[in-house]
């Protein structure tokens, strides 16, 4: 006699960046076995693809390309899919401001994290009067570096990110999609840029979209009350 089958159940959230609804479900246990063997080996091709197949077994809506998908949609995901898989809420010790040292507990509800979106981001950037640039969201690839690698990105891999999330040139006669081009060709347009206008690219991942959450704090030691920002997935995992 077969044993009988566990029922799953099923969730919907809105995508951050369309407003979009997805259906998605808890991971599985043998799913977050995938998962926790990826971040031990700390090998990012391994967490890489546990993360894509997480979030892809997870995600029950057709037709949802999470290659293509926004970083912010992803973090998003991933928090919601964690949440209804092993508890809503997250147990964190922050260290208090004031002094730099004394830590305290704190327990955050999901349900309270949002994306908050700065109203200066822009995806549309002018170098000068003649040449626009339109710009990319990070891929997976790059979420998953920056929210599990333990090492930062050195100066030079930080180049190749923002060179690599141009998405289209283009003048008032011409159009160029960087699909169509080298990274070499990329490479050599980004360094042809004066400090002015490389720092406008950079400020579209400053003003970029993110997981945030402000939480008051107050120091045992000090009675000092005050304010820990939480931005990005990797924060509230600390």
């Amino acid at each position: 006699m077969p044993l009988p089958t566990i029922a799953t159940p099923t969730f919907e959230l809105e995508l951050p960046s369309t407003g979009k609804t997805v259906e998605y479900r808890p991971f599985l246990v043998k799913e977050e076995k995938v998962l926790l063997y990826a971040l031990e080996s700390e090998n990012q091709k391994q967490i890489t693809n546990a993360v894509k197949t997480v979030i892809k077994s997870c995600v029950q809506t057709k037709g949802i390309k999470i290659e293509t998908l926004p970083t912010f949609d992803i973090e998003y995901l991933f928090l919601n899919i964690r949440a209804k898989s092993v508890g809503e809420e997250i147990e964190l010790n922050l260290i208090c401001p004031d002094d730099g040292e004394t830590e305290v507990p704190v327990t955050i509800n999901v349900d309270d994290i949002d994306v908050r979106k700065n109203p200066d981001h822009d995806k549309q950037i002018k170098l000068d009067d003649n040449i626009m640039i339109e710009m990319k969201y990070p891929s997976l690839n790059e979420f998953v570096k920056e929210n599990f690698d333990s090492e930062n990105l050195d100066p030079e891999k930080s180049f190749e990110l923002i060179a690599s999330c141009v998405d289209k040139i283009y003048t008032e006669e011409e159009v160029w999609e960087t699909a169509n081009c080298t990274k070499k060709e990329l490479m050599d347009f980004v360094e042809q840029m004066n400090s002015t206008q490389f720092r406008k690219l950079e400020q579209f991942f400053v003003t970029m979209p993110k997981l945030s959450y402000t939480v008051p704090v107050k120091n045992p030691v000090t009675g000092v009350e005050s304010e820990v920002v939480l931005e990005g997935l990797a924060s509230f995992f600390a």
